[in-house]
């Protein structure tokens, strides 16, 4: 039965082993195994009991099979189509509707068909009488999308900004669109080309303490959250929501929220939510262009805004009724499946509710619209550069959309390595790749263009899993997870051919543990790699000198994840694991201080080597308290020297924020993550020495 199983999981794509980052050898076990089938919607006692006659049912399926679920192919080579369909006429119905190529099938076996240039999603249509089979055919490009300022050696930066962090006069105590297109222009006037920034999927409005970007509700829409309430059209007309911004309570609590030194999530939602719905109910009663445009905006946005607006209304009235419903698989069982009757009747019922939530998303849509229009009337050669998180919320709108093709009862995570000693659990159930595969990676299509609709760039968050997975089953340590294998060409084949339709740069991160030949196979789809600078080193552990990085790639001194340069010079994060008790062991506790200390001096000697050391630093990192705004100028002309394609700078380095955005490992009980704002107001960036010196140190390096 063992070797029975081992057989069924590896058909399933779940590895027998893993190697860590030190070498150590990770049997997959007999229980994750069986946990991960389940995992993946086989029945529990079957898995136990009978795993013969699952992996027979699946050789059987396989057999029985007509033609593949969908087939991705590389435009200019020929292909081939197994199938079991002899004497068919067959078409190639062209995505716009057009047919193309046309023909008879052969015996059952393999069919091959000339190139196809014509990128997109196809279909081959099989008809025999009035019987028709169906084959989705994704043809897509050899390389992602790669803008012109960095194609022959060109270089350029930008800011990487965590937005919720952005301080403003007129912001509502958290950063918002109008704050980011502020940006936009700052960062073009210095000589920037691209603005980075966190996640902005769709978290849960109902339930505003829920705030990591990396746990979201919905990727293929926003985070509403950010928008700025005064410039929504509806505002300049409606009277009732004029009076009550104007009163002297409400003033109040916007001067409040802006004074807190921590984003107040909850008091932030009040506010806006409590004038949106006012001009809701303005716009209800309008008509003209506006009713109009929102009619046609939601009709083509078709299925997928009806689902999420329906998700939201009922995650709001479930939880009105009881602050324990955190989602949907708490709510009543006849409303857990979208199609259910209950659902239907739901919706018609609470019509009004639906269309508010997807007014909303409409408000947020057009609003970072208007971000993108501003990047390119700037001129910036990528312009907004967002992120993709890497899953979704197990109570979310997309795995209650999705469920089926998403596991059950396992998360992706990550094993330990040097960051994160006790390995990962990130809470988000990963697409089953069978599953995927079945519905023609429709979800994941999806994503990718809600994601780069507005962007000029796009950061794919933990981008080894287009190759493989980690997956921790529910209720175990993740040193007790496995990896699960993905179709890797497939994937990547659609991330470059969306790239290539959205004008869209790639860039995966592709920090942790990477299976060989993965990062070469990136570079030649055009996707840029990530390359924080405490990562780059030499094997002597000294950092590299910029002629030694890489040139496709993103160069950064720091991320959202890891220690700013004042916080890394000083330890805080060893200091904040220690004091939460996350090193395993007190031996690496004092391993990684002694190793600390020994990176002040290998940041000291790597800028004395490139004759950037500022004239009034020592070089003894002991007679340094404190890293000088001079020194983390320095640092990022050492960067900006590397042939790295683009460099972005956080303002947490600029402006000397000891403490990082998030803390990985950490819950929002143990440590203020995604609350943190900035100490400078945005209106004052530009009057900042630190700021313009270190904008004119970068723009004078990446020009040499």
């Amino acid at each position: 039965m063992t070797d029975t199983l081992e057989t069924l999981a590896n058909v399933c794509g779940i590895a027998d082993a893993y190697h860590d980052i030190w070498g150590g050898h990770h049997q997959t076990s007999t229980y994750t195994r069986q946990s991960l089938l389940t995992a993946m919607h086989f029945p529990p006692e079957q898995v136990a009991d009978d795993p013969a006659g699952l992996l027979a049912g699946i050789e059987a399926a396989a057999r029985q099979r007509l033609l593949p679920p969908a087939l991705v192919v590389r435009a200019g080579e020929t292909f081939r189509i197994p199938h079991k369909l002899t004497d068919w006429d067959w078409t190639l119905i062209l995505e716009n509707g057009s047919s193309s190529l046309s023909g008879r099938s052969l015996p059952a076996g393999d069919m091959e068909l000339p190139p196809i240039d014509t990128l997109g999603y196809h279909r081959i249509e099989f008809r025999r009488a009035d019987t028709i089979h169906v084959l989705p055919l994704i043809v897509v490009p050899q390389q992602c999308h790669q803008p012109a300022a960095i194609q022959d050696g060109g270089r350029i930066w930008g800011l990487t900004v965590q937005l919720y962090g952005v301080r403003s006069r007129r912001n509502w105590g958290i950063g918002d669109f109008t704050d980011l297109a502020r940006l936009i222009e700052l960062t073009a006037k210095a000589g920037g080309a691209i603005v980075g920034v966190n996640p902005l999927h769709a978290l849960f409005p109902h339930n505003p303490v829920h705030i990591s970007p990396y746990s979201p509700s919905q990727r293929s829409f926003v985070n509403v959250i950010y928008l700025d309430v005064e410039t929504v059209p509806e505002f300049s007309t409606c009277k009732e929501a004029q009076r009550r911004l104007a009163s002297a309570d409400f003033l109040a609590r916007l001067q409040t929220l802006r004074a807190a030194t921590l984003v107040d999530y909850v008091g932030v939602a009040q506010a806006k939510f409590e004038i949106l719905e006012l001009l809701f109910q303005h716009f209800l009663v309008s008509t003209g262009a506006r009713a109009t445009a929102f009619a046609a905006w939601r009709t083509a946005q078709g299925d997928e805004i009806e689902r999420h607006a329906l998700f939201e209304a009922l995650q709001a009235h479930f939880y009105a009724a009881d602050a324990q419903a955190w989602g949907w698989p708490v709510w009543p069982a006849e409303y857990c499946d979208p199609l259910a009757p209950a659902v239907a009747d739901f919706a018609t019922r609470h019509a009004e509710a639906v269309t508010y939530h997807a007014w909303l998303q409409w408000l947020a849509d057009v609003q970072l619209a208007a971000v993108a229009a501003r990047a390119q009337a700037c001129g910036m050669a990528v312009g907004l550069y967002q992120d993709l998180a890497v899953g979704t919320n197990p109570g979310g709108s997309e795995s209650w959309n999705w469920q089926h093709v998403l596991a059950k009862s396992a998360h992706a995570g990550a094993p330990p390595d040097e960051i994160n000693l006790m390995g990962q659990d990130w809470g988000l159930p990963p697409f089953v790749p069978r599953r995927l595969r079945d519905v023609a990676y429709t979800p994941f299509i999806d994503i990718l263009q809600a994601n780069m609709k507005h962007a000029g760039a796009l950061r794919i968050d933990h981008v080894m899993g287009l190759m493989r997975v980690f997956w921790v089953p529910e209720g175990i340590p993740a040193t007790e997870g496995a990896y699960v294998h993905y179709p890797f060409e497939d994937m990547l084949g659609i991330v470059a051919l969306e790239s290539q339709r959205n004008q869209c740069l790639v860039i995966g991160e592709d920090l942790g543990t990477v299976p060989d030949g993965f990062r070469p196979r990136l570079a030649e789809c055009g996707v840029l790699s990530y390359h924080p600078l405490i990562f780059e080193r030499y094997p002597d552990g000294n950092f590299h000198l910029p002629a030694d990085m890489p040139a496709q790639a993103l160069v950064a001194a720091s991320t959202h994840d890891l220690p700013s340069l004042r916080g890394y010079w000083h330890g805080e994060d060893l200091d904040i694991r220690a004091e939460l008790n996350l090193f395993p062991s007190e031996e690496l506790r004092q391993h990684l201080i002694v190793e600390r200390d020994w990176d002040r001096g290998r940041l000291l000697w790597a800028l004395e080597q490139e004759k950037l050391l500022p004239a009034d630093v020592s070089k003894d990192p002991a007679a340094m308290p404190d890293i000088s705004s001079a020194t983390v100028t320095a640092i990022h002309a050492y960067l900006a020297r590397s042939p790295a394609q683009i460099l972005v700078v956080q303002p947490e380095d600029i402006f000397g924020v000891m403490e990082q955005p998030n803390l990985p490992g950490t819950l929002e009980h143990q440590h203020p993550n995604w609350q943190r704002k900035l100490p400078v107001l945005l209106e004052d960036w530009e009057r900042q020495d630190d700021f313009s010196k270190l904008c004119s140190a970068v723009r004078a390096a990446r020009s040499e």
